[in-house]
């Protein structure tokens, strides 16, 4: 059920402006709209989606994304082995 909460409210899923440069930084990328990156992996049908606490937590391709659930505001994401 949180996978389909997320997934359909994707056009609300934001960052603010330090939160794009703690997502380019930690995951690598040299790319002009990180959150489309972000959107794209959540609404890929291979992401794990499952929530804990306040937040959505979103793995997929060794990477797990971290969107607090109330403002869908994407909090950081990070490289996992």
């Amino acid at each position: 059920m949180d996978k389909e909460v997320l997934q359909s409210n994707i056009d609300k899923v934001h960052t603010t402006p330090m939160g794009l440069e703690r997502l380019s930084k930690n995951l690598g990328l040299d790319m002009n709209d990180v959150v489309c990156y972000c959107k794209n992996k959540v609404l890929d049908e291979r992401c794990f989606i499952y929530k804990k606490g306040k937040n959505w937590y979103c793995e997929i391709d060794n990477i797990r994304i971290t969107i607090n659930s109330y403002s869908y505001t994407i909090i950081t994401a990070h490289i996992i082995d």
